[in-house]
């Protein structure tokens, strides 16, 4: 369906769950439309997820999933693809403990997905709160088998601390954390890597389609809105973080100088990291090859919409 003058042979095609809080701060669209042009990935289902904790009065209390949900039918419609992926709305709320899950359909469709019979291997990116993971974690933990999870989330090793998608879900991220499920953590001073200023994506973004206009557009907007803020946005730049998902896929898979395996913690109340299982390892990224992810962003958008 895209214009490349090449194809990615079947057996490199992986099965794919975007997770994303997509209304939140302008840098999720961009990734959902830089995934959906990448032919690596057979993405299986878009799950919208909730941002109360950076919501800013923009949304009623407790509905921004909905707005995350109507922005990817959004984003679908621009690129032409209305009706051509399932999307399920998220949990509005994070977990009130790390026991009790809440069920949504959302969280029925990745056990359902990662249940399946299909010999590809599965990852989802998750590029908000944790909770629909999690909550699919409780319901089915056989999952954990068979699937892989990306994050963008959690702040610097060792220490930790405060951090926008762990702050929206504390409880959840513990379950993912001490679950068996392969985690691929991509924390605050990786994915702040992937700075870029407004001049270089109206010349790299803008030019190309209905769909180049609107994330370039979006994203100056909310600029302007939130300008009363004090220390974010920044004015003239900003940070494509989520990218974090897709280039850890983009990445070449012998590339192994980019994280490191450390023993999973647990996380404080106040998202400070603490002891864990030292027996389980997690993979955190402490640098990634932004100049391959925002290249093949730019390439795609100006070979399909130019």
């Amino acid at each position: 369906m895209w214009k490349y003058a090449f194809q990615v042979p079947e057996q490199k095609k992986l099965r794919y769950i975007v997770h994303t809080d997509c209304k939140n701060e302008a840098d999720d669209p961009f990734t959902l439309a830089h995934i959906l042009m990448t032919d690596k990935l057979d993405v299986r289902g878009i799950i919208a997820g909730h941002f109360d904790e950076g919501n800013h009065g923009r949304y009623p209390e407790h509905q921004t999933a909905q707005a995350s949900l109507d922005e990817v039918n959004k984003i679908l419609d621009l690129m032409d693809l209305s009706g051509r992926y399932p999307v399920f709305k998220g949990a509005e709320i994070g977990m009130s403990d790390e026991k009790t899950p809440i069920v949504t359909e959302a969280a029925r469709f990745i056990v359902e997905e990662a249940m399946r019979d299909d010999p590809r291997p599965l990852y989802i990116g998750m590029q908000g709160a944790i909770t629909d993971l999690a909550c699919a974690i409780l319901m089915e933990p056989r999952i954990c088998e068979r699937m892989t999870c990306i994050w963008i989330g959690g702040a610097d090793y060792p220490e930790g601390g405060e951090e926008f998608n762990l702050m929206s879900d504390i409880n959840a991220a513990n379950v993912v954390f001490s679950s068996s499920m392969p985690l691929w953590q991509v924390p605050t001073g990786t994915y702040k890597q992937f700075a870029v200023s407004l001049a270089e994506l109206q010349l790299r973004v803008r030019p190309w389609g209905k769909i180049g206009r609107y994330l370039f557009d979006q994203m100056a907007a909310l600029n302007n809105a939130l300008a009363e803020l004090p220390h974010w946005p920044h004015g003239e730049t900003w940070c494509l973080g989520d990218e974090g998902v897709i280039c850890a896929l983009l990445e070449d898979r012998e590339r192994r100088g980019g994280y490191t395996e450390l023993p999973a913690p647990r996380i404080g109340v106040d998202m400070r990291y603490l002891p864990g299982d030292s027996a389980r390892k997690i993979r955190v990224y402490h640098t990634m090859d932004v100049r391959l992810d925002l290249e093949d962003l730019y390439a795609k958008l100006q070979i399909n919409f130019g």
